[in-house]
């Protein structure tokens, strides 16, 4: 379907074969303590013709975003952008005046978000913040701007198109939120568009279907794109040209099938080889479970029976022992970070034991000792909101330490010390707030705060999905060299499948609260699979640059559960090989061989359950 958008401004330039954003000499400097002006972006030239999009990679401090920004004439306080040329169709961004940046900004150039959560005021209608853009900037009228919203929401295939604008945020799943921002920036028939990782949060089967959305409605559009990436998987779906960045400097840039192929830089070549993780060898784990997880049911709301008003965990059990890592996947919504809130004791389980060393705890974070929370510790997945940003990194760190060992003045200032050795941090940033640090180094201090409690099980949740590859990765070997050397068993709870299949000893795959399947990560590469899993696995992106176009679209909604009975499969609606007369009528049998458990009729059977 083709969607009619407002039509760019009649004061465009005139060659169609023009460059539509063109960039030369871009630098951008911050002013120092001593007066000075310190580079963050340097000497930056490129080029996107019209209609096609360009993206910008490297890791986190790279300047991806800083540049991005800039396009729309935006940087942060006390930064300066110069530049011989920073032209989006004809307008000369460097020489435009704030109130003239304010009128192109959201009208001509359109700005995608990671967050969508961040980006919607909650308290507001969906539609009535798509369509502020057209009515700020007087494009359309309320009934016009309506009608134009509603052929977004259907070109990005969004459920109800007619009426999920009347809900609120909290009412749609993150993927539709992203694909609704989506529609924000594109109701005004933007000349560029600048997506900053806007799939990034995203498990990886919503990942798909919205960059499938992302990418139709930008070619029906006409707009040109800038996409902010450090997934290389993605930016291969998306982009026809790569700009490769490296402290704020150029690498190399290039059409994306030649950067993927014949990288010339060995930094280029350093992304790639992050991006494709290598297969960690299994821990020898001794034979001590530390961690037993026995049928556990949880949700929220009141517990009648056993049972909560709104479920979202059913009968999940597993252990992990000692100096092993557990990998826990699924959907978004498929009740991952709810099992490390039970584990912890956040969210207090409706019935069923967590066991520590084969001793029951208190379901209650209230009700255990400070030995019981000292030894089992959760590192948040955002560690921009975990970090109290008014305390240095020694007073974030010292705190667990006063609270859970008693040390404090020189013993704490030395232990603190020993853990920056410990996460590979300099000390000199002991006194740095935490404002001041990357997001890698951020979160190796959200690390560094659990790794102080000294504990028996570390629960990851989502540690690495806002940070760029080459900085996942020295997480994630950080992660793996600890629990050796310290014995920690670990819980790594993740929509990464390629992570977590490298990084990880065994497997559990969630789907809608339930574990459909369990198997060691030897296993995992196999044939044999619960038919979700086999989706998670194929909605992996790889570097092919067809595989999107390619690949066939998941059947039905996300976390569709059976609204026939609760104890049948939960994957039922979404099945592609439902066994009918039985997998409609029968709960599924669990089978457990060699190691390996899948919930599944097929399982029984040979071959593959998912075919």
């Amino acid at each position: 379907m083709t969607v009619e958008l407002a039509p760019p401004p009649a004061t465009g330039p005139s060659d169609a074969s023009a460059a539509a954003v063109e960039v030369r000499g871009l630098s951008i400097t911050v002013a120092q303590p001593d007066g000075t002006r310190r580079a963050i972006v340097e000497n930056i030239s490129f080029a996107v013709p019209r209609g096609e999009v360009l993206a910008l990679i490297g890791e986190s401090g790279s300047g991806k975003t800083t540049i991005a920004l800039a396009l729309m004439g935006f940087s942060r306080f006390g930064a300066t952008i110069a530049a011989d040329c920073l032209r989006v169709g004809d307008m000369d961004i460097a020489a435009m005046g704030q109130s003239a940046l304010r009128g192109v900004r959201g009208s001509r150039i359109a700005y995608i978000a990671q967050s969508a959560a961040a980006a919607f005021n909650p308290s507001r209608t969906i539609l009535s913040q798509v369509i502020e853009p057209l009515l700020v900037h007087g494009l359309a009228g309320r009934e016009e701007a309506r009608a134009r919203a509603v052929a977004l929401f259907r070109s990005l295939a969004l459920p109800s198109p007619e009426t999920i604008g009347d809900r609120y945020p909290h009412q749609v799943s993150g993927g539709q939120l992203q694909r609704l921002m989506a529609a924000m920036a594109l109701i005004t028939g933007p000349e560029l568009v600048i997506l900053d990782e806007p799939t990034t949060a995203l498990d990886v089967t919503t990942q798909v279907e919205v960059l499938r959305a992302f990418k139709a409605a930008i070619a029906e559009s006409g707009a040109t794109a800038v996409y902010v990436s450090h997934d290389l998987a993605v930016v291969t779906q998306v982009s026809e040209h790569i700009v490769v960045l490296q402290n704020g400097r150029m690498v190399e840039q290039g059409d994306s099938a030649r950067i993927l192929t014949a990288p010339q830089s060995e930094y280029t070549r350093t992304l790639l080889a992050a991006a494709r993780p290598a297969i960690r060898p299994t821990a020898d784990a001794a034979l001590d479970k530390v961690l037993t997880v026995d049928s556990i049911h949880a949700g929220y709301g009141r517990i009648v029976r056993g049972m909560p008003a709104t479920p979202i965990l059913a009968d999940v059990g597993f252990t992990v022992r000692r100096g092993s890592t557990l990998g826990v996947i699924g959907e978004s919504g498929s009740g991952k970070s709810t099992l490390a809130r039970v584990i912890a004791g956040l969210l207090p389980a409706a019935s069923g034991e967590v066991l520590l060393e084969g001793q029951p705890l208190p379901r209650a974070m209230a009700q255990r000792s400070r030995e019981q929370l000292r030894r089992i510790q959760l590192v948040f997945q955002n560690a921009d909101t975990a970090l109290n940003p008014a305390q240095t990194v020694r007073d974030i760190i010292a705190r667990p330490l006063a609270f859970y060992h008693g040390l404090k003045g020189a013993a704490a200032h030395a232990r603190v010390d020993e853990l920056l050795d410990l996460i590979r941090l300099p000390r000199a940033l002991a006194d740095r707030r935490s404002t001041e640090l990357s997001g890698g180094q951020k979160q190796r201090v959200n690390l560094a705060r659990a790794l102080a409690a000294e504990p028996d099980v570390l629960l990851c949740d989502e540690v690495t999905s806002a940070l760029d590859t080459v900085v996942g990765a020295a997480i994630l070997d950080l992660i793996d060299e600890l629990r050796r050397e310290l014995g920690i068993a670990t819980v790594f709870i993740s929509h990464d499948i390629s992570t977590v299949r490298a990084f990880c000893d065994e497997i559990l795959v969630l789907y809608a609260g339930r574990a459909v399947e369990r198997c060691p990560k030897a296993a995992f590469d196999g044939h044999s699979h619960h038919p979700y899993t086999r989706l998670l696995i194929d909605s992996v992106p790889d570097m092919d640059p067809t595989w999107l176009a390619t690949r066939a679209a998941a059947a039905g909604p996300a976390l569709a559960v059976s609204a026939i009975a609760p104890e049948l499969c939960r994957f039922l609606p979404r099945c592609p090989v439902a066994i009918g007369g039985l997998c409609d009528s029968n709960p599924p049998p669990l089978h457990v061989d060699d190691g390996r458990a899948i919930l599944c009729h097929r399982a029984g059977g040979p071959g593959d359950a998912s075919r």
